[in-house]
């Protein structure tokens, strides 16, 4: 195949076609090329060429054979290797614990390209190729498991990742201010192992070249003289406190967690310390998050916004293409983070809860190009991130302070503090749907109806009813027992009642015929078949049954995995002070019966409607649930 010089190269003959023999960074990721800033290789190797570095990506190696990471020979600097744009074990398996017949970040959506906890088999491969070669983990298998953690698919507490790969630096969040950190003290000839002082990044030391002593972390190795790491540490119950599998074992995993979350926001963070055997992993705070400056730039470097042309090909199955572009595809990113805090959701622990935003002029200067891309038929699917209509702090104190360690913006009691406003967002999408050839602009990104009920000035939702949506409106009420709702961190089901009957109002004033779509959970920690119950009564007093439901899936990272694992909930507290316990269904036929209930109106689900009801002591409702 010839090479193709506008996208990075992938074979030692496109990295000579740009004159260079050898690479400084060789990306190793979980996920096929796609030269588009949703996917990480791109947008890290892209920003690393922005700043004077090579850059060599080997997509999806042949995990079984170490002669697959030599593509590039040696990078002179480092490997980066990611698991891909989702954990690995997410990729590859249901809720269910099924393995999943496709992958849509793969050629042709074909499973199986990427091995299970990818990052611990890249890294041995690299390690097996090439001895002695610093090796960097980072993406959101390296982000969320960088400490202690429960894995759902083992039913096992696991190490940091950093030790279970032997990777020499992890890099948590957003990484672009830490690669370029790390990438040039690298070039200055710093040893990996030293790079100890970069925002975003879990390091670790031995137990012989450190101590912890008064909340602080004391170095005494060969490389270092002894100093002080920190000034204040804070230091975690260890893994074998964490790991034992006994009630107080739960409640220190418990702690360990309320305490990682609080240190989540750049400002206020403290370095956190874990044992685990004789090693420490040492966290530093978490990098500050891009200005809107940064972030434009970052999103404005020169993809291809294409999948790699070897993807032109056929796959096994006969497919061509990477099936996750199309999600993206004519779609605008206009936000980062979020401070809604779902207890379901690893965004705090990923990107943070404070809101990171593009500016308008960059996003237009995006829409327009979006126009002259082959395809583009006059529709952009998306503007927004994790939550489309947060487009500014929750909160000006934030800005100087960090966010709240003790409180929530927003969930059962929004924050009093809380600033309620879409004038921004409002005046976004009046200006993308300006722009000559574009037809319409669609919101699908998440909206937080309670934020939006909160705000007193309804020109967002006229908007949203009028122009952004089609007929339909997806949201997520997840629950109609606010007990739920509570451990979940979401609004009370009350909100969502009022926010049905003005979404309703609004669409009667405008004169269009207009549904809402709610996404419900079911399974979540301290739900049983009672409470799908009483989600099946009021879904039929309603009028509407869910096609789409989601089982619970305990990925690391969440509170409510915590919750799941522990079967405690670790912000309340019975009489006797300790953590109060709450139910958790963890078999896979009560999470059948659950789902089974919610749809009542499926002709399938008829027997274990019956089941559930049965088991629920609730036969009066076997001819009212049908």
């Amino acid at each position: 195949m010839p090479a193709d010089s506008t996208f990075m190269p992938v074979s030692m003959e496109e990295m000579h076609d740009r004159g260079i023999d050898q690479p400084d960074f060789v990306f190793v990721s979980g996920d096929a090329y796609v030269d588009h800033p949703s996917f990480a290789a791109a947008l890290l190797g892209r920003l690393l060429e922005s700043h004077g570095y090579s850059v060599g990506i080997i997509p999806q190696p042949d995990f079984k054979s170490a002669e697959s990471f030599k593509v590039f020979g040696r990078p002179r600097l480092a490997f980066l290797v990611s698991a891909g744009a989702m954990d690995s074990m997410v990729s590859n398996y249901t809720a269910n614990n099924k393995p999943r017949s496709e992958d849509a970040y793969a050629h042709g959506g074909v499973a199986g390209h990427r091995p299970d906890r990818a990052l611990i088999t890249y890294v041995a491969k690299i390690k097996e190729a090439y001895k002695g070669v610093p090796v960097l983990i980072g993406g959101i298998e390296a982000s969320l498991r960088r400490m202690t953690h429960y894995d759902y698919w083992s039913d096992k507490v696991r190490k940091s990742i950093l030790l279970d790969c032997k990777a020499d630096l992890l890099m948590y969040g957003m990484g672009e201010h830490s690669i370029i950190e790390i990438a040039d003290q690298l070039a200055a000839g710093v040893p990996v192992r030293q790079i100890r002082n970069v925002r975003g990044t879990c390091w670790w030391i031995s137990n012989t070249q450190c101590t912890v002593e008064n909340s602080q972390l004391i170095l005494n190795t060969k490389d270092c003289p002894p100093e002080v790491v920190a000034d204040k540490v804070v230091v975690l119950p260890s893994f074998e406190e964490i790991s034992k599998n006994t009630p107080e074992s739960k409640e220190r995993f418990a702690e360990s967690f309320v305490i990682q979350e609080q240190n989540t926001d750049a400002i206020n963070a403290s370095i956190l310390v874990e044992k685990a055997d004789t090693r420490f992993i040492v966290q530093n705070p978490p990098a500050l998050p891009l200005s809107t400056e940064e972030f434009d730039q970052v999103m404005e470097l020169p993809y291809t916004r294409r999948w790699h042309p070897m993807y032109d090909q056929p796959a096994e199955n006969g497919k061509t293409g990477v099936p996750a572009l199309a999600e993206v595809l004519f779609s605008l990113t206009s936000v980062r983070g979020c401070f809604g805090a779902c207890s379901f959701c690893a965004i705090t622990f990923h990107q943070g809860r404070r809101i990171q935003a593009r500016s308008h002029e960059s996003l237009v200067k995006e829409a327009v190009q979006l126009t002259k891309t082959p395809g583009f038929k006059g529709y952009i699917h998306d503007v927004g991130g994790p939550t489309a209509n947060f487009r500014q702090p929750s909160c000006k104190k934030q800005l100087k302070n960090g966010v709240c360690k003790n409180r929530q913006c927003l969930g059962t009691e929004p924050c009093p503090n809380l600033e309620v406003d879409h004038k921004d967002y409002v005046s976004l999408l009046g200006k993308l749907r300006a722009i000559p050839n574009v037809k319409k602009v669609f919101v699908r990104s998440g909206i937080r109806f309670d934020y939006l009920e909160m705000d007193k000035n309804k020109q967002f939702l006229e908007d949203l009813c009028r122009y952004h949506i089609s007929g339909q409106l997806k949201v997520a009420p997840e629950n109609s027992n606010d007990r739920i709702l509570g451990l979940m961190r979401k609004s009370t089901h009350k909100v969502y009642e009022q926010f049905s009957a003005d979404y309703e109002a609004m669409n009667k004033k405008l004169g269009m015929k207009q549904y809402l779509v709610p996404y419900y959970i079911v399974a979540h920690p301290g739900a049983g078949l009672a409470e799908a119950i009483d989600t099946a009564l009021y879904l039929k007093k309603t009028g509407f049954v869910p096609d789409q439901i989601q089982d619970f899936y305990p990925t690391p990272g969440s509170l409510s995995t915590c919750q799941y694992y522990t079967e405690l909930d670790p912000y309340s507290k019975d009489e006797q002070g300790h953590m109060r316990k709450i139910y958790v269904a963890k078999g896979a036929r009560e999470r059948r019966l659950q789902r089974a209930v919610i749809q009542f109106k499926k002709p399938e689900n008829r027997a274990l409607v019956r089941e559930a009801l049965e088991k629920a002591g609730r036969k009066d409702l076997i001819n009212v649930l049908r």
